[in-house]
């Protein structure tokens, strides 16, 4: 057999050595995950528990005061000053003090004056029981007038007449006076002691 020509052959161990290269393989593949369910939502926290709190009872409470008044000062009324009126004479006055009431004679034209220590004045007669103050017994026609025929007296307000019961009576202004009524007297009254006006008197309060 013919050789063949040899070729030029490099020895493996003249040949150079080729570099190492720093290679890493490949993660393999994960498998695929499994469909899960989705989570439910998580449960908020629970709120921190008070301790129980020791009921005490409250106090009882005083009753309320009342209302103190309310005091509003009351309006003054306005009247008109009324003028005042000559008072009757007092027990005890004098002549320089206040006038002196008196009763005027009309067919004799003289004064019998009231007496001014006297409340109560009795007319009439002299007698045993109740002596007159005013003694009518000397004018004329005096037989028509009792012992004890009328009184006069003197109040606050005035002067007063009453008949005390006599026989023929006693008239103002020609108006009989039945016993124990009084009569206010006011200046210029006629008074009659007995029927017939024969024995009277003006009054005049002084």
């Amino acid at each position: 057999m013919s050789e063949q020509p040899t070729e030029n052959v490099i020895p493996p161990s003249s040949l150079p050595t080729p570099p190492e290269l720093d290679f890493e393989a490949p993660a393999p593949p994960m498998p695929p995950e499994a469909s899960q369910p989705p989570m439910p939502p998580a449960a908020p926290p629970m709120p921190p528990v008070a301790p129980p709190i020791a009921f005490t009872p409250p106090a009882p409470e005083a009753p309320p005061a009342p209302p103190e008044p309310i005091i509003s000062a009351a309006p003054q009324p306005t009247t008109t000053p009324i003028p005042e009126q000559p008072k009757p004479m007092p027990v005890g006055a004098t002549q320089l003090q206040l006038p002196v009431a008196r009763l005027l004679h009309e067919r004799s034209n003289s004064n019998l004056d009231l007496p001014t220590n006297l409340n109560l004045v009795h007319i009439g007669k002299p007698n045993d029981r109740i002596p007159p103050d005013i003694d009518v017994s000397g004018f004329p026609d005096s037989d028509v007038v009792s012992r004890v025929h009328a009184d006069i007296r003197v109040e606050p307000d005035g002067y007063y007449i009453e008949d005390t019961g006599s026989a023929n009576g006693t008239y103002v202004n020609n108006q009989p006076l039945r016993p124990g009524d009084r009569y206010r007297l006011r200046a210029g009254d006629r008074i009659s002691l007995g029927k017939e006006d024969k024995v009277g008197f003006i009054f005049h309060p002084g």
